[in-house]
């Protein structure tokens, strides 16, 4: 039997309801089925966004302001890569674009980790924020490369091979979300696979305290370098598949205020936390999309865009307030399955448990 602590099954009976809630939704024709299979892949992008930075950020303390510019890296480069329409008229196979995303996303990083990561954090802050709107403003300007304002039409699907005829609602926003939900699931048995492993320890010794691992004859500089490298792996992985989903990408897909939802939802989720990121992640698009409705009870002279906003604002400071440590705190998953049940209760926290 699992045992769960009281938040776990708080969150989960959130989520049950937050499903049975979506499924009368969709019953009663208010919502179709693919637009839901729509936002749920969209969420699944979200979620790999945050899953990326929360290696940084969570694990070892690594400050990245260009979460968006990653997700563009990846994005952009498969569209160059395999859409006909391109200005670089390849048209390769996806799998093609896949590497390419990964190779840039790779030397992109190494370029700006290696002369910043030995130096105080800040300047990695600086240099990922300057690389943001760096490339922003290659997307933007350069049309010999990115056709600019007018943006990459004619993305290919990557999902017709998947044959779903045993399904009443067969559809491509359906076959995008269950391609995202195994790229999540792979992602995240990666990631906390190596959370528990020796280098994820190493990971979390740098970031409570650097000259700790360093006097223990850890090569810090070479960890925070990896991590950052994968994290922006896995950013540039969520660009890869909005890619494919959208079946577009233009400037507006690279907005920076994307990289502060990215952000709020590692806090809200737990900074560490595996499974914190997946919920992070989740909420932030319930609340970005859910609103959308907001569009129909508010007057029409009121602005719904700042309201969106205010809603992020006000989750914030409720988490700041009530719940610091985030919604799912990375304590469980430290902890070896099989592992002293008496150990997992106290790292839990007392004060948890009913």
């Amino acid at each position: 039997m699992i045992d769960l602590t009281r938040t776990e099954r708080t969150v989960l009976g959130v989520l049950i309801g937050a499903c049975i809630l979506l499924a009368g939704l969709v019953g009663t024709g208010v919502l179709s089925a693919s637009y839901l299979f729509y936002l749920l892949a969209l969420g699944g992008m979200y979620v790999l966004l945050t899953v990326g930075l929360n290696v940084q950020w969570g694990y070892v303390g690594l400050i990245n302001f260009s979460v968006a510019a990653f997700f563009g890296i990846g994005a952009y480069s498969v569209a160059l890569v395999t859409s006909p329409r391109s200005p670089l008229e390849l048209e390769l196979h996806p799998i093609f674009g896949l590497l390419a995303a990964i190779v840039v996303t790779v030397v992109i990083a190494l370029l700006i980790a290696i002369p910043t990561l030995r130096l105080r954090e800040d300047y990695l802050a600086i240099a990922t924020l300057g690389l943001a709107e760096v490339v922003r403003l290659i997307v933007l300007n350069e049309q010999w490369l990115t056709r600019g304002s007018a943006g990459v039409p004619g993305i290919p699907r990557v999902t017709e091979w998947m044959p779903l005829a045993w399904v009443p609602f067969d559809s491509a926003n359906f076959r995008n979300f269950l391609l995202v939900v195994g790229l999540v699931a792979l992602v995240f048995l990666i990631v906390r696979r190596i959370h528990r492993s020796p280098w994820g320890r190493v990971l979390r010794t740098i970031r409570a305290d650097e000259d700790l691992a360093k006097a223990l004859g850890k090569n810090t500089y070479r960890r925070k370098m990896e991590a950052f490298v994968i994290g922006s792996v896995i950013m540039a992985l969520a660009g890869v598949f909005y890619a494919h989903l959208n079946l577009f990408l233009g400037p507006g897909d690279l907005d920076p205020i994307n990289t502060f939802y990215v952000w709020i939802a590692v806090i809200v989720g737990g900074s560490g936390s595996d499974r914190g990121a997946i919920i992070g992640g989740v909420v932030i698009v319930a609340i970005l999309e859910g609103t959308r409705g907001l569009v129909a009870v508010v007057p029409a002279d009121v602005s719904v865009g700042p309201l969106r906003l205010l809603l992020v604002g006000a989750l914030i400071v409720l988490v700041v307030r009530f719940r610091s440590q985030g919604i799912l705190p990375p304590q469980r998953e430290l902890i070896w399955p099989g592992t002293d049940r008496r150990a997992s209760a106290s790292t839990d926290g007392g004060e948890d448990r009913e």
